[in-house]
């Protein structure tokens, strides 16, 4: 066993050895690809969603100086017809990008010394073999020499793009590496199979770039390996089971992402710490600081500051994906922003609505966190205005609830949207951003008679009161709390509690003023 060639299969051992959700399933995955034309596969997907994980698993499997039938016998690819074809059958190729960038004396020496280190170890273990220079040669000198075909296993793949931003000839260094391996005539006969992970989709450098013939799986098109790119709801309810925990808890603060025809996936390494510390709370966004998000958020590009508003107001907003460079610099708008939020995790994507949103309790707190400290302060002012506006609904103060919604309206939407219901009932959701800490939101509570427009409904252990706030278009807020009584909302929040405020809210869409009227119910 080496460092670079053939670990074996010590790190999927001591994953095994952790609390471990079976994701097996994609060994398969990669088998069929073996010896095609689609044998290049490249997956793409935030820090701290299983990448190096799963690198670690193919590479114990395919790995052929070591015996990892055991590991597998128990998991999904063992019922598999592919699964002793491929067993300990390769020569595996393990590159992690990150350990040579740390390595390296100097960032710009990354690639060539990746190369002296890789070539080294292999003449070790092929001391027959002509030597070579280079990578690719080297690999094509053993493949004819004793007919070995390698499978090639790459983790973080981008990262000298991500790191190296602006060292445009170590990026060109790295290319030619890429395309002496995947992209010569002697690919098909030297490399069986290749897996690489990354941040980032693939971003095309020319005509002749080294990666076109990848097949290529993102947090915006996922295709069959959407299962592999996080935790799925029945796995994270297995969890909870198992370790005693509130599985709403859960959906609230991990769901949210979506991945082609999979609704609800989770942060993998989240799940895992709450499940361990038996506690839920931003686990992920602590791998980072907010300052990463902030960066994008505080660009001032049209548009931005009102969808954040409307995002973080709970609504999801359209972008076009199509314009991302798939980097990090060339970005000239903010559907470039949020494409490229998406791809870090801190956006979900809807495929099917063309559209962003943020994903659960975890990140919106990151969100909150970048804006309160970033430079949009008209959005951190209404943020830490939150406070006083819930402070002032306990209070019954109508006029000041009402003049703060105004205010939200007129900072949190674009004038083309400024008369448009579902746009005030997201500014409203984002005045009363604060109600997040202690309350669940619940938006068309049905009553049986119909449902009322947003609920706030306080956490156990409690004191605040519950909230049933209903809007209403050009008519009256005496008329919104009428309806909130004929329609009996307060009556499904009784088993809950009794102390229930009924907030009425109405939009005048021709003067553009907001009225409000409180009342505490009383069966």
């Amino acid at each position: 066993m080496g460092t670079y060639l053939n670990p074996g299969n010590a790190g999927f051992q001591t994953i095994r050895n952790s609390l471990y959700v079976d994701k097996s399933g994609l060994i398969s995955c990669i088998n069929d690809t073996i010896g095609t034309v689609d044998k290049l596969t490249c997956v793409s997907r935030p820090r701290r969603f299983g990448k190096s994980f799963a690198a670690k698993m193919l590479s114990a499997y395919y790995d052929r100086s070591c015996d990892s039938r055991n590991l597998f016998l128990d998991l999904e690819i063992s019922k598999d017809p592919s699964f002793e074809k491929h067993l300990n059958k390769y020569e595996v190729l393990y590159l992690d990008l990150i350990w040579f960038i740390s390595n390296a004396p100097d960032i710009s020496q990354t690639i060539s010394c990746l190369h002296e280190k890789v070539i080294s170890e292999l003449k070790d273990t092929f001391p027959n073999v002509k030597p070579a220079d280079v990578l690719p040669e080297m690999l094509e000198y053993i493949h004819k020499q004793t007919g070995l075909q390698f499978i090639v296993i790459i983790d973080e793949w981008d990262a000298l793009f991500r790191e190296a931003k602006e060292n445009t000839d170590l990026q060109k260094e790295y290319i030619r590496l890429l395309r002496g391996l995947f992209k010569s005539s002697q690919t098909d006969k030297m490399i069986a199979a290749a897996y690489m992970t990354g941040i980032l989709p693939i971003k095309k450098y020319g005509t002749q770039s080294a990666m076109t013939d990848f097949r290529e799986y993102t947090m915006l098109q996922p295709g069959p390996l959407a299962r592999y790119s996080g935790f799925t709801e029945q796995e994270v309810q297995a969890l909870c089971s198992q370790f005693h925990m509130d599985f709403t808890e859960a959906r609230k603060w991990y769901d949210g992402y979506t991945l082609g025809r999979l609704t609800s996936v989770y942060n993998p390494n989240s799940i895992i710490r709450a499940m361990k510390l038996q506690e839920y709370d931003s686990y992920w966004t602590q791998t980072e600081t907010y300052e990463s998000l902030r960066i994008y958020i505080d660009m001032n590009e049209d548009g931005l500051k009102e969808a954040l508003i409307q995002m973080l107001g709970g609504s999801s907003f359209p972008i076009d994906t199509g314009t991302f460079q798939n980097d990090m610099t060339s970005i000239s708008s903010k559907d470039d922003i949020f494409t490229l939020l998406v791809h870090l995790g801190y956006l979900a994507y809807d495929s099917r609505t063309e559209s962003v949103f943020i994903p659960n309790e975890e990140i919106r707190r990151e969100f909150i966190r970048s804006v309160k400290f970033g430079k949009h302060t008209e959005i951190a002012r209404m943020i830490r205005a939150s406070d006083q506006l819930l402070w002032d609904t306990f209070s019954l103060n109508c006029e000041a609830v009402a003049a703060a919604i105004e205010q939200a309206h007129s900072v949190g939407t674009t004038p083309l949207l400024y008369n448009n219901e579902q746009a005030l009932r997201s500014v409203i959701r984002f005045a009363y951003i604060s109600c997040m800490n202690e309350y669940t939101e619940i938006q068309e509570l049905p009553s049986g008679h119909g449902f009322a427009d947003i609920v706030y409904l306080p956490n156990r252990h409690s004191d605040k009161p519950a909230l049933v706030i209903e809007l209403k278009w050009n008519k009256t807020a005496a008329g919104a709390i009428r309806q909130i009584r004929e329609r009996r909302y307060p009556q499904v929040l009784e088993k809950f509690t009794h102390d229930i405020l009924l907030v009425g809210i109405n939009y005048d869409a021709e003067t553009k003023k907001h009225t409000c009227q409180i009342e505490r119910y009383q069966n």
